[in-house]
């Protein structure tokens, strides 16, 4: 099948925004989902600097599919408000950039403490979902390993509580396989929430991370199974193939694989290698 709506972490193929866009074109992507941009993740530019952003992905026909914030991927014990302020100014990013959707997590936990720390991450998630609503922004929940919502059972519950109009629910397939939470269960839980998705893969051995349809997330069949829902969301490409500036930041004690024949892959090879693996599910759908 023919799918338009495919966007992706583009600071994975480098974090020039000239280079992504000039990448994103030879692939026939009009959407991003931006996280690192020029040096910085786009929330913490300069108001010059995300219009100077705006500007040129506009003359190359590129649209924010979601802004990729790092909001709410703290530990539950770290201060809140400084925090909160930054998740304003990420709406305001958000509003300037002409894009409603921000991906974001529910806090790093202890791990063993879900319950207790439950309450604080309601009061919490509260803030941010009313804030969100006050200000036409769409809240987009990403599973995480080691945050509350690592499992789906926990997703569920946030969902159960917060899910509408701006808040809903990511589906990530490889972050699921790496809490060792069966993806197909996942789906179960989920499946009447989930608006959007991140497309990358891994084993259930050892974690690693490799191209869709390579592991054990269950890609194809999920997708068919959202697709005779009437799935139309964006499907965004996290490749988490090779050491991209910043990974560390991302998989906590985990490296970066290579994903061909043993080569390490550069950050453009490791996006089209990820984009070349969905459009064959998509073209088997």
């Amino acid at each position: 099948m023919q799918y338009d709506k495919i966007s992706g972490f583009a600071d994975e193929i480098d974090m020039s925004l000239d280079v992504q866009i000039e990448n994103l074109k030879k692939l026939d992507i009009h959407y991003v989902e931006m996280r690192g941009v020029d040096g910085d993740n786009l929330i913490y530019h300069s108001d010059e600097k995300v219009r100077e952003i705006k500007k040129k992905l506009d003359d190359a026909g590129i649209a924010l599919s979601a802004l990729g914030t790092p909001l709410g991927k703290i530990g539950i014990e770290e201060g809140f408000e400084k925090h909160f302020e930054e998740f304003k100014r990420a709406i305001e990013v958000a509003h300037m950039m002409d894009a409603k959707n921000l991906r974001m997590f529910s806090f790093y936990i202890p791990e063993g403490e879900n319950a207790k720390w439950k309450n604080a991450v309601w009061e919490r998630m509260g803030r941010f979902a009313d804030y969100a609503a006050a200000n036409d922004a769409v809240l987009l929940h990403e599973n995480e390993k080691g945050i509350y919502g690592e499992m789906a059972a926990e997703c569920l519950e946030l969902m159960e509580d917060f899910y509408g109009d701006y808040f809903k629910c990511i589906f990530d397939f490889a972050n699921f396989v790496q809490a060792k939470q069966d993806t197909l269960e996942a789906y179960e839980l989920l499946k009447d929430y989930i608006y959007y998705i991140h497309v990358k893969d891994a084993r259930l051995e050892n974690g690693m991370v490799v191209p869709s349809g390579y592991g054990d997330g269950n890609v194809e069949k999920i997708l068919r199974k959202l697709f005779a829902k009437g799935f139309d969301g964006y499907l965004s490409l996290e490749p988490h193939l090779f050491d991209f500036k910043g990974f560390e930041n991302l998989e906590r004690g985990r490296e970066a694989i290579p994903a061909r024949n043993g080569k390490v892959l550069s950050g453009p090879e490791a996006f089209a290698l990820s984009h070349e693996a969905l459009v064959k599910i998509l073209e088997a759908s």
